[in-house]
């Protein structure tokens, strides 16, 4: 392969936390040359056993990609990593944030973007890092058509399944809406199951009995086993999920209407988080009973 035939079927990936990782290894299996830059040096190294190509700098080879993935915790870190790498930038990159952030920072970040001739394309990835590992994860996608259709193949190879939403912002919108809908799902049964104790029932059974019947939700096949045993090596980080809570909540209040159960849902989170917890698994929140 030349070098500018590898450069064409290059990403460059900032962020190799475990949706990072996850999406570095569905890139490679793909055949995509993919270089990668995290600010944890065991994830460098991590990285680079899996087949990529750890780059020293930020500013250093991701540059050279005509795809840029951005795997980033917040809104605030993907602005902070945008305004260092906008000045070298080459006109028609397409940057590809998969950051459940604010939609109006990202807008903004698209129209400032677009005046280097840049596009931008929100990429939110419903599913956790293991289902995206597996090729499971949905994509919601917010931007322009064309710029879209320039990086469907390295969405493809992520996953097939692919929701374009329409412009800059909806995919995370979409996003906000699909966790918190899965997020009181993980609560629900955290609390039923909660309640089961009481009654000095078995876990197990009674997870088996809920997965039978109409109570039923993909939760349980998830997460379910976890808050059985207790089991919470992180997937995705509860931190994260209260994260995304906050974020559904402000908007909320801009929209002038109110959220109880997200309401409640958060206090559940905010206390689990405060007894130090919140790196575990997201099914840690069963520990708030």
């Amino acid at each position: 392969m030349s070098d500018e035939q590898r450069i064409e079927n290059s990403v460059a990936l900032i962020g190799i936390g475990l949706l990072g990782t996850a999406v570095a290894e569905r890139l490679l299996r793909a055949g995509y040359h993919v270089l990668g830059y995290d600010e944890s040096a065991d994830a460098m190294d991590a990285f680079a056993a899996l087949g990529g190509q750890a780059s020293p700098q930020l500013l250093d080879p991701p540059l050279a990609a005509p795809t840029i993935m951005l795997c980033l915790p917040n809104s605030d870190i993907v602005k902070q990593v945008a305004a260092d790498i906008m000045p070298n930038l080459k006109p028609g990159t397409v940057v590809i944030d998969t950051t459940t952030g604010h939609p109006e920072v990202t807008r903004n970040l698209a129209t400032q973007l677009a005046e280097r001739e840049v596009a931008l394309v929100d990429t939110s990835v419903l599913g956790s890092s293991e289902v995206t590992r597996r090729g499971e994860a949905v994509l919601m996608v917010g931007g322009s058509s064309d710029a879209v259709c320039e990086i469907r193949k390295v969405l493809e190879a992520i996953s097939n399944t692919i929701y374009h939403l329409g412009p800059v912002g909806n995919g995370q919108q979409m996003k906000l809406v699909a966790n918190l809908v899965l997020g009181l799902n993980r609560a629900v049964l955290a609390e039923g199951l909660h309640f089961a104790k009481t009654f000095n029932l078995q876990p197990n059974v009674v997870l088996d009995v809920l997965k039978s019947g109409a109570a039923y939700s993909r939760v349980m096949d998830t997460k379910g086993s976890r808050m059985v045993e207790r089991e919470f090596a992180p997937e995705a980080r509860l931190s994260q999920h209260l994260k995304d809570v906050n974020l559904m909540l402000e908007h909320a209040k801009e929209a002038q209407t109110t959220l109880p159960l997200s309401q409640v849902h958060q206090s559940l989170l905010k206390k689990v988080e405060a007894a130090g917890h919140g790196h575990l698994d997201n099914s840690a929140v069963i520990q708030a009973w």
